[in-house]
């Protein structure tokens, strides 16, 4: 059996490893031309540097199991911890991916390389293992207090709204790109510069997102059917609502299906599929009057809005397992209303203080975005000295 669960493990992180390519084209389809280079980069380099922070010292955090080992300890049990370790980084990894989509088109490489580090090394995991593991005895307490623990299956609190949530720091602080806003009031637009590829991102993303949810179970004999067709409801819910609300607009279309699953990954594999349904479509609907007011009225130049996406729909969704996964609402019960509301708030200010401590000093040292000049240029050519298309370059 050991084995197979070991096989099942492998699937899901190829599964999740996949999701890095959606946030990829996600990205590059969603900024403008002269960005597209930069987005590719940048999500490759940050998943390999969270593999690295991870390995040596993010896991170590959440559970306490270090690699310092020799050849056949490593190797006991056909290496199961290693691929544990290799399935749960894929997670934490989303966490950069998360915060690129934000700090598009204007931050500066090497500054977010060594905030990938500190939050993936030690922010991340801090709070992974207060949640998924039991750390700090917050997750006791909170059964003893309120009945039930801290419920999150695959992550809508401890991946995606920790991930939004230090990107709304980010974004902040970075402030919005050079001729966003005008001084007058009006707004500049930045549309899109490929929804082909957009659409490929998201397509990416919803494939491996049930990698995401269905193996969050970690073992073959916990694996459940409910998961599954919990995370399809969400989806095509956030799908059908995004594009309703969002009037046909093909980059709310798109980020819908995402708001619906990043909203059940929580209680997924505890609520009724109609619960599952009306999450998601919930979901959509927050998005994209979020993104809208977010961009609008705030004038925070979020480019992916991936705060509304996935720090508030995340948190949303941490929330909503305390109302439909109770049993009076066809949930399977076994969940705290208020464990929910106390795992949520902690989660945002977890993130929001260590995104603004490490973005802050990142800002104070060295600086964390392009100047007028690079930026005007785009971060290909100022940053890679290449374009996406050759025709296009410069020498």
């Amino acid at each position: 059996m050991q084995n197979i669960d070991l096989l099942f493990l492998l699937l899901g992180a190829v599964l999740v490893l996949a999701m890095h390519a959606g946030f990829a084209f996600l990205e590059l389809g969603t900024v403008r031309h002269k960005n597209q280079v930069n987005a590719l980069s940048k999500i490759l380099t940050d998943f390999s540097i969270s593999a690295i922070a991870y390995f040596f010292v993010g896991y170590y955090i959440s559970y306490g199991q270090h690699f310092f080992h020799i050849g056949p300890t490593l190797a006991a049990d056909h290496g199961y911890n290693l691929m544990r370790c290799f399935f749960l980084l894929t997670f934490a990894a989303a966490i950069p991916a998360i915060i690129s989509g934000g700090i598009a088109e204007r931050a500066k490489m090497r500054s977010q390389a060594i905030a990938t580090l500190l939050l993936v090394a030690l922010i991340y995991p801090l709070f992974e293992g207060m949640i998924w593991n039991g750390n700090y005895g917050l997750q006791g307490w909170l059964e003893r207090t309120f009945g039930a623990s801290f419920h999150d299956f695959a992550g809508s609190v401890v991946v995606h709204a920790m991930g939004g949530w230090i990107a709304l720091a980010a974004v902040l602080l970075l402030g919005p790109r050079y001729g966003r806003y005008k001084k007058d009031g009006r707004i500049s637009a930045h549309p899109p510069s490929s929804i082909p590829f957009l659409a490929l991102g998201s397509w990416i993303l919803i494939v491996g997102w049930f990698g995401f949810n269905v193996m969050s179970a970690q073992r073959l004999d916990a694996i459940s059917g409910l998961v599954a067709i919990n995370s399809l409801m969400a989806m095509v819910g956030g799908t059908l609502a995004a594009n309703m609300v969002g009037k046909n607009d093909p980059g709310f279309l798109h980020n819908g299906p995402l708001a619906g699953l990043v909203a059940i990954c929580a209680g997924s594999d505890i609520v009724h599929p109609v619960g599952a349904l009306v999450i998601g479509m919930s979901a959509g609907v927050i998005f994209v009057k979020l993104f809208t007011y977010t961009q609008n009225k705030l004038k925070i130049d979020d480019v992916l809005g991936v705060w509304p996406l996935h720090g508030v729909c995340g948190a949303f969704g941490g929330i909503a397992v305390g109302i439909f996964g109770q049993q009076w609402l066809g949930g399977l019960g076994g969940v705290s209303f208020i464990s929910q509301c106390i795992g949520t708030i902690l989660a945002i200010a977890i993130a929001m203080g260590g995104g603004f401590a490490v973005y802050g000093i990142l800002k104070a040292t060295m600086g964390i975005r392009l100047s007028q000049e690079e930026e005007f240029r785009g971060a290909d050519l100022s940053i890679h000295r290449i374009t996406a298309n050759s025709e296009d370059n410069i020498f």
